[in-house]
């Protein structure tokens, strides 16, 4: 694997404003989780899942390079919307599990509670423990009455995830002939 300049941290004066600029992301916890600011040396969970064919649900597979455009833009939104991603982090080993997150990219309609998960933590409720979070964070600190998760008829699992965390059909978007559905948390209901 050839790795990109970017995907190196910075030292000195700019590693030590992006620490500070990651102390503003809302580091929150479960009993089996820590979810927290986007670290460059996350990177590499995000570009085996990105890079893969489990990349499919956000285009996937990509190449390293796009990979990257999808971390920085799961990174920025905290500056551009108050809400973006966070880094799912094993909360007895430290090990980086997958990320959460609240996106809003082009073409949404608005902002999405979305997932991406290493297969390490698939079959072991890590999304549903981190949604459940994420969806209280989005009812308490933003104050939100609704969310949405777009999702491909194909992915069962994610509808599965869905409507376990509250969620309920309401309706699909068409776009150039592909089809996703809309899932709707009504925060007030969720709690």
């Amino acid at each position: 694997m050839m790795r990109m300049a970017c995907e190196t941290a910075s030292t000195g004066a700019a590693a030590a404003i992006a620490g500070q600029i990651s102390t503003l992301v809302p580091t929150m916890r479960t009993d089996r989780l820590v979810l927290r600011a986007p670290r460059v040396s996350d990177f590499d969970c995000l570009a085996d899942i990105a890079c893969s064919e489990r990349g499919r649900g956000i285009g996937g597979p990509m190449t390293r390079a796009d990979a990257w455009r999808e971390f920085v833009q799961l990174s920025s939104g905290w500056m551009l919307h108050g809400h973006g991603g966070w880094t799912l982090e094993d909360a007895q080993t430290g090990e980086v599990l997958g990320f959460v997150l609240i996106g809003f990219e082009p073409g949404d309609l608005e902002p999405e509670l979305g997932f991406l998960l290493d297969a390490k933590a698939e079959g072991r409720s890590i999304a549903y423990e981190a949604g459940r979070c994420v969806l209280d964070f989005a009812t308490d600190v933003l104050k939100w009455k609704t969310l949405v998760s777009y999702i491909d008829p194909a992915n069962a699992r994610s509808i599965a995830l869905a409507e376990r965390l509250g969620a309920d059909l309401d309706g699909e978007i068409i776009e150039d002939g592909e089809v996703t559905l809309v899932y709707r948390y009504t925060l007030a209901e969720v709690l």
